[in-house]
């Protein structure tokens, strides 16, 4: 299975933010959407960055909660890892484990066409498992069934 297949099922909806932004508005964009982590976004639509739940924790660690009223640029990260449509699901999950990261922009010709997180490629993963499981079951019900014909 490939990049684009997980995008394909979830869609492509990209939730963005502004480097300008406050932190604390940044912070409601991610609850109001029910996501972890934000692209930022500068005004000609480029990619700047990335924010996630754990950039912000971390700042109000470092930094006390009045990092909240400060831009998003303060937190984010600026050199965002990404991937590309027709990377493997394998290749993604290797991405992510060895850069401790949870979600990927994806990229295609340099246009931004999506964003995965770990937790799509979780349900990828239930999802083909469900497949084999239903497969199986088939397979030995129809199996079970010739069996006791031939008896």
């Amino acid at each position: 299975m490939h990049v684009s297949e997980i995008i394909d099922g979830k869609g492509s909806l990209i939730i963005s933010v502004l480097p300008g932004d406050s932190v604390e508005e940044a912070s409601k964009v991610l609850r109001r959407a029910g996501i972890g982590a934000v692209l930022v976004m500068d005004e000609k639509g480029g990619m700047a960055g990335i924010l996630s739940e754990r950039d912000i924790v971390q700042g109000i660690a470092d930094h006390g909660a009045e990092i909240l009223a400060g831009p998003v640029s303060r937190l984010m990260t600026s050199e965002v890892e990404t991937t590309s449509p027709g990377a493997t699901v394998d290749d993604l999950m290797e991405q992510m484990v060895s850069g401790s990261i949870r979600h990927l922009p994806v990229m295609e010709d340099e246009a931004l066409v999506g964003i995965v997180s770990v937790s799509d490629v979780v349900k990828n993963g239930m999802h083909e498992l469900r497949a084999v499981r239903d497969t199986l079951h088939s397979y030995i019900g129809q199996s079970s069934v010739r069996s006791v014909e031939q008896d």
